[in-house]
């Protein structure tokens, strides 16, 4: 009897014992849970620096002067005198227009100075009055101001030095006003138009040094300078309009060619993290981050800087020594637990 209360009692202690290993088990198993849930991130802190403010502008390549050649009213076109490609200089001679209203309005005004000269000996010896030499010399000066507007219409010259970029008649065409004869463009120098950001008005001054990268000509160096500030900013974009010249003195940087002006306004101090720590929202222009607080991440909507290398500038949504998560960013959301692993 004895011998049967003390196995009895031995197997109670057993089955006591195997329920609380199997309970220390859940338990277990139910922290690893937990923790197997929180998502394993590395971070980088978010710390001043000292940067380069060098910008890169995109821009085209246009000519600092384009002239339309053509005459002021419809007219046959007898010679045009360069071809496309040509380098003109100023006051050349560029086409020539039907003369037959020049060589009639000649006519007349050689008629008309007879006429002037024996008015004027009349008046001399008071054989006229004042009034009809008066009327006489009118006359015959708005037939020259005729004539050598004429003229102008019909030996037309080339206002600036520079390259023929279009022809658009061929000889003996009837000029008419859809478009001009030729098209000079002055091509020394070039000049290209950009979009700067408000932020920096104060810090862009006329004369101001730029290089210029051109795509055709990979990493060779142009170097220009500002010529031109436009006053009023574009409330859409909050941008100013600044005009960069390059010389070009060996007519190489030619109109239409895409250009990237780079400018340096000098060091500031700014916010650096990785760069792979700030996504982009699909869909949107939006860009974020991750940054860990209490093993805690917290979306940021980010406004980026200047990229240097493999880090880049933040000018908002995060802050000097915020914790940024690098890795496991397509696993993580708002307020999703995370363990820091830096090792």
């Amino acid at each position: 009897m004895k011998k049967s209360v003390k196995n009895t009692i031995l197997l109670l202690s057993l089955a006591t014992m195997i329920s609380c290993a199997e309970s220390n088990k859940k338990n277990t198993e139910s922290a690893t849970s937990q923790e197997d849930k929180k998502i394993l991130v590395k971070t980088v802190v978010a710390q001043k620096q000292v940067i380069d403010r060098i910008h890169e502008f995109t821009a085209t390549v246009e000519s600092e002067k384009t002239n339309n050649i053509a005459p002021n009213a419809p007219v046959r076109i007898n010679k045009i005198l360069v071809e496309v490609g040509d380098r003109v200089a100023s006051g050349q001679k560029l086409v020539q227009m039907d003369a037959t209203n020049l060589a009639q309005l000649e006519l007349q005004i050689a008629n008309s100075k007879k006429d002037f000269e024996r008015i004027d000996e009349l008046y001399k010896v008071g054989g006229v009055s004042k009034a009809n030499w008066d009327a006489a010399k009118m006359a015959l000066d708005l037939q020259v101001t005729s004539y050598n507007n004429l003229l102008e219409n019909t030996q037309l010259v080339a206002p600036v030095s520079g390259i023929i970029t279009a022809r658009n008649y061929d000889d003996g065409d009837m000029y008419n006003a859809a478009k001009p004869v030729l098209v000079i463009e002055q091509i020394k120098p070039v000049k290209l138009l950009i979009n700067v950001s408000e932020q920096y008005y104060t810090k862009v001054k006329k004369g101001l040094k730029a290089d210029v990268k051109l795509d055709v000509y990979g990493d060779e160096i142009f170097k220009g300078v500002i010529s031109l500030i436009h006053p009023t900013l574009n409330a859409a974009t909050r941008t100013f309009a600044v005009e960069v010249k390059l010389p070009n003195r060996d007519e190489r940087v030619r109109p239409g060619m895409f250009g990237r002006v780079i400018l340096n306004f000098g060091k500031e101090e700014g916010i650096m993290i990785k760069d792979v720590a700030v996504q982009k929202q699909i869909g949107t222009n939006e860009k974020y981050a991750f940054v860990i607080n209490d093993s805690i991440a917290e979306r940021r909507v980010v406004t980026l800087g200047i990229q240097n290398g493999d880090m880049i500038e933040i000018l908002s949504g995060i802050n000097e020594g915020d914790e940024v998560a690098i890795t496991s960013l397509s696993r993580l959301d708002n307020d999703k637990k995370v363990t820091v692993k830096n090792d």
